[in-house]
């Protein structure tokens, strides 16, 4: 009995089987080097690069094959650490969530810094002024026992669940680089450090709340917001940024919390 051979199929390949992935993009990139001149420049780099590839590639692709003096953050490229923060078409997004294929790269895409922060160079900025609000609103458990527990602190599933979702911020700054108060006030605290604020506020464990309401209640707190909601559509972790700080304002009136 013969075996069976395979016949080679010499058809075509399917439309498009044997077609690149890649395509042409151009990046225009806001350039500023101080060593160099006090005014910031756009630079266009074309690159050829797959549409599901992600923005922080394609800025790796430039510095590490086209211009080595790129200079941007970046450190985890999951999603996590939060540190390549940068507007991208004019939005603030994080470098490593946003794929190239979903924002028009038909079109030149433009990368700068994000709005509010002096920028060092090219993508970098002080992020001092931000962590110092941070840390302004003390983000971490307060009781008034100073005694080591003997036990762990319980609390109970709707306890935990009242302040959830503001412990997704990751510290990126995209919401508070996003506010116009931010923007033309520097003093103002900003989203992310009233989101860090009712972290703690709302913790059942914390017994600082007051406190911190009362530093939320000076001139460049909870009150310089103007409801914009642009925190709330920059935040990449999808966090109800201006829900959090209506409650603050909330809290502030009512003292309940």
């Amino acid at each position: 009995m013969a075996t069976p051979v395979m016949e080679k199929n010499d058809s075509a390949p399917e439309p498009g089987f044997a077609d690149s992935p890649y395509i042409t993009v151009t990046f225009r990139v806001r350039r500023f080097n101080p060593e160099v001149s006090a005014e910031a420049t756009w630079e266009d780099f074309q690159l050829e690069i797959d549409p599901k590839e992600r923005v922080l590639d394609a800025l790796h692709k430039i510095k590490w094959d086209l211009d080595g003096s790129l200079t941007f953050r970046r450190s985890c490229a999951h999603g996590i650490c939060g540190s390549d923060a940068m507007r991208i078409n004019g939005k603030n997004r994080l470098a490593c969530k946003t794929l190239i294929k979903d924002i028009s790269p038909e079109k030149p895409i433009t990368v700068e810094p994000i709005k509010g922060l002096t920028v060092l160079k090219d993508l970098v900025v002080d992020m001092e002024p931000f962590f110092q609000a941070y840390r302004d609103v003390m983000p971490f458990l307060i009781t008034k026992d100073t005694n080591e527990p003997t036990r762990e602190r319980l609390q109970s599933a709707e306890d935990r669940e009242r302040f959830d979702d503001t412990t997704k911020c990751i510290l990126c700054a995209a919401c508070t680089s996003s506010c116009p108060v931010f923007w033309n006030d520097g003093q103002y605290f900003g989203p992310a450090a009233i989101v860090n604020a009712h972290r703690f506020i709302f913790d059942s464990r914390d017994e600082a709340g007051e406190q911190r309401l009362e530093i939320l209640n000076d001139r460049d707190g909870v009150w310089r917001c103007r409801t914009t909601f642009n925190c709330t559509d920059a935040c990449p972790r999808g966090i109800e940024v201006t829900k959090a700080i209506a409650e603050v304002k909330r809290a502030l009136i009512t003292r309940r919390f």
